[in-house]
């Protein structure tokens, strides 16, 4: 029989993502974040992890946000909004192994200061890349995170490049590292962007915490 909670929250999910979503602005610093009023959801993760790629699929609406090959090219903050219902926040990927360690500290700064203090953060989508697992970056950024008592989601990209038989095992082994962790959402999901896998899983997830 069909989960008829699980039908319902996918409704919500897709009602919401189907509306138009819009660029907001970017920031360089707090200062230059917009006001807090609606509640956001942050996606963060290493560089080249897929995060613009999954926004667009998320919102239906290629190139909103930018896409890049280049790890570490976004260094600012980006926001987008479903007016009067949810943001989407796009951070500065991380870990990128050629940055100086002033670009380094530059981006702990920006992005660590926006998290820390930015109370309409609902929860962080943690991107990783599911043909890489998790990394000892990823499990720096999951153990800073769980310092500043931010709610974080595991959520696995580029899920359509390993094969079928691998993903189940390795969503069970992360759900199972993080189930410990106060802050981890225990909901792990695998994704494609490409493919739209796990899309609509995502939706309904992070359509719970709209106004």
């Amino acid at each position: 029989m069909p989960d008829a909670s699980a039908h319902d929250a996918n409704e919500v999910g897709r009602k919401l993502f189907a509306r138009h979503c819009e660029f907001l602005t970017t920031a360089v610093g707090r200062e230059s974040c917009p006001e807090e009023s609606l509640p956001e959801v942050a996606f963060a993760g290493r560089s080249n992890a897929g995060k613009s790629s999954l926004i667009n699929a998320l919102t239906g609406q290629r190139g909103l946000a930018r896409a890049s090959n280049q790890p570490g090219r976004t260094q600012a903050i980006n926001f987008f909004e479903y007016a009067g219902a949810l943001r989407l926040v796009d951070l500065p990927g991380y870990g990128f192994a050629k940055a100086p360690k002033a670009t380094a500290d530059s981006w702990r700064r920006l992005v660590y200061g926006f998290l820390r203090h930015r109370t309409t953060v609902r929860r962080v989508a943690l991107l990783i890349d599911a043909r890489r697992g998790l990394m000892a970056a990823d499990r720096q950024t999951m153990a800073d995170l769980e310092e500043m008592a931010v709610v974080y989601q595991i959520v696995l990209t580029k899920a359509d490049a390993l094969a079928a038989a691998k993903v189940p095992p390795l969503v069970e082994a992360i759900a199972k590292e993080i189930g410990q962790r106060a802050a981890a959402f225990p909901l792990v999901l695998a994704t494609s962007a490409r493919r739209a896998t796990g899309i609509t899983e995502l939706r309904a997830s992070l359509a719970e915490l709209a106004a």
